[in-house]
């Protein structure tokens, strides 16, 4: 009465990540807890397991004594017990019997199985778990399977594993159906009530730079290195990259012949706008390469305020800026330096005021619109027309020219102060 533990568990059809061996063992473990529960101990069991057909026996084995001198029937058994069993027994000689699966009864078998499914959940459970720990900073590509309110569920095409995309790790302008195919990095991995939650993400920087490896061959083979990455997901990133062989181009060879390489990651991004420029450790040549599609005229920096004072020709500002003020953030940030831009010819004066001390005067989200382009001084502000002032903010004319009445007023009677 051999049990094919395939066709009676059928929940083990299931289990892809567990291997077989491993299967196995987690099934002695739990039949020699059941052998303890029946006969106290299972010192004297063997438990064969057949891995080709999925069989699995049990054999008990005790020392053959005398009749009326058993001492422990745990493990000793009369010779007339013996014979019944196999009838050329003799006394000394030890004793095999089978022990069949009905034996421990059908509740203690219920409990065994449902005890051995438990067990092989948990190890794929945690073997999934170490699997995608390893895997962070991988990007997979996979199936959307789920549309939640707050994320995606995706199967990973190569291991069918669940996966998460938190809306908040999408980049704007994402979309995706059921059955969309979609890339992303692996993020995280976590464990919540003891199961493996791995999440992905669209808008981490990483991502941007595993698209690049894939799609630059220099950047895997480490003749190019990415330097540095900043990032609005689906609005515009820059990139620094440095060659390691002269004759390589680091730029050209990430843009690719008339931009066949980067216009894959733009369309995987959703048309982000990707600056890809030359690092130097000059600084003035890294802000102005930054800036780009600007054209900078002269730079100033300042580095006890860790400030850069850019001067652009009236039509460069604009590029310089650019939209809602993003051009010149991700500058800032990919060189460590904050950025004030000014009209070429415009003399800079030592006294400036920062937007943040005309709370009292000017409204609050007034000055935060004024950031939001780039603009955090009084002289930042100045430096450009009301006209670009008006088209590149929500401000109506009339409260600009009311805010550059106040940053004016302000400055004059700070210059006077100083010339007394």
């Amino acid at each position: 009465m051999s049990i094919n533990l395939i066709d009676s568990f059928k929940e083990f059809k299931s289990i892809k990540s567990i291997d077989f061996p491993t299967m196995i063992k987690v099934l002695e473990d739990v039949f020699r807890t059941l052998i303890r529960k029946k006969y106290s101990s299972d010192e004297n069991f063997d438990i064969i397991v057949n891995a080709n057909e999925g069989d699995l026996e049990i054999w008990r084995k005790r020392e053959i004594v005398p009749d009326g001198e058993v001492e422990d029937d745990r493990f000793q058994i009369t010779i007339t017990e013996a014979l019944e069993i196999e009838n050329d027994y003799e006394i000394g000689e030890e004793c095999y019997q089978r022990v069949h699966i009905m034996d421990f009864g059908r509740r203690a078998i219920m409990a065994a199985r449902q005890t051995l499914i438990s067990r092989i959940l948990e190890l794929e459970k945690d073997k999934v778990f170490k699997m995608y720990e390893d895997c962070v900073g991988d990007v997979i590509r996979g199936e959307v399977y789920q549309i939640l309110k707050r994320e995606l569920v995706v199967l990973d095409d190569e291991t069918g594993v669940e996966l998460l995309l938190p809306k908040s790790e999408m980049v704007r302008g994402d979309y995706f159906r059921k059955g969309d195919t979609l890339k992303a990095i692996i993020r995280k991995v976590d464990m919540r009530n003891s199961n493996p939650v791995i999440l992905l993400s669209r808008t981490d920087n990483a991502f941007l730079e595993k698209l690049l490896e894939q799609e630059v061959p220099e950047i895997e083979d480490g003749l190019i290195t990415v330097k540095r990455i900043v990032r609005v997901p689906g609005e515009r990133a820059k990139v620094a990259v440095e060659s390691y062989d002269d004759r390589i181009d680091p730029v050209g060879a990430c843009v690719g012949m008339k931009g066949s390489r980067i216009y894959g990651i733009v369309r995987e991004l959703r048309n982000e706008n990707i600056d890809i420029i030359n690092f130097t450790n000059n600084e003035s040549l890294l802000i102005q390469r930054s800036l780009t599609p600007a054209k900078i005229s002269s730079i100033d920096i300042d580095h006890s305020k860790n400030r850069a004072s850019v001067f652009l020709k009236p039509e460069e500002i604009s590029k310089a800026i650019g939209k809602k003020g993003i051009n010149i953030k991700l500058a800032s940030k990919l060189t460590g330096f904050t950025i004030d831009v000014y009209r070429e010819g415009f003399e800079e004066s030592d006294f400036d005021v920062e937007l943040n001390e005309f709370k009292d005067e000017i409204e609050e989200w007034i000055i935060d619109e004024l950031k939001s382009i780039g603009c955090d001084t009084a002289r930042s502000v100045l430096a450009l027309h009301k006209d670009e002032l008006e088209r590149r903010t929500d401000l109506e004319a009339e409260t600009i020219n009311e805010v550059l009445k106040i940053l004016s007023a302000e400055l004059e009677e700070g210059n006077e102060d100083e010339e007394e």
